[in-house]
């Protein structure tokens, strides 16, 4: 089963700039033992002086509710995928709005240089699922 979550876009505001990334899972294989990774980098560029604080958040899932887990629901079916996306390669910080047990991430953003956060998503492995297509809405909030 194909799973894409995040398109890929670039959005204005004021002195700064953000492009999202386009992540995909590709395909999930319900028999094997490990997960399915992916990850991508949100790029935000800023115009300001003094630098502003600019800081990421990611929002539950609109299927599950949370953040433990996130869940994709199957199109037309009622069959639900847990994942999740971390702030780090090692799947230990789950990537949220700062709330029970979640982390943003927040930085200075000079002028001019660009400020990368990655988002890295991963799908528990041995789920018993049917195949077909699963999706999920997740909110991105940018706060500088």
């Amino acid at each position: 089963m194909l799973i894409g979550l995040l398109a890929h876009s670039a959005l204005g505001y004021g002195a700064c700039t953000v492009t999202m990334p386009s992540l995909s899972f590709g395909l999930y294989d319900a028999l094997s033992a490990a997960p399915v990774t992916t990850s991508g980098n949100a790029v935000i560029n800023c115009n300001e002086n003094p630098p502003p604080t600019v800081t990421v958040q990611l929002g539950p899932s609109a299927v599950s509710g949370g953040f433990f887990p996130r869940r994709m629901r199957a199109a037309g079916g009622s069959d639900v995928l847990d994942y999740n996306f971390y702030a780090d390669a090692s799947a230990s910080s789950v990537f949220g709005d700062g709330t029970g047990g979640t982390v943003t991430r927040s930085a200075k953003v000079n002028k001019n240089v660009p400020w990368s956060v990655t988002f890295f998503g991963r799908i528990a492995p041995n789920q018993d699922v049917a195949p077909g297509s699963y999706a999920d809405t997740l909110t991105i909030t940018i706060n500088f």
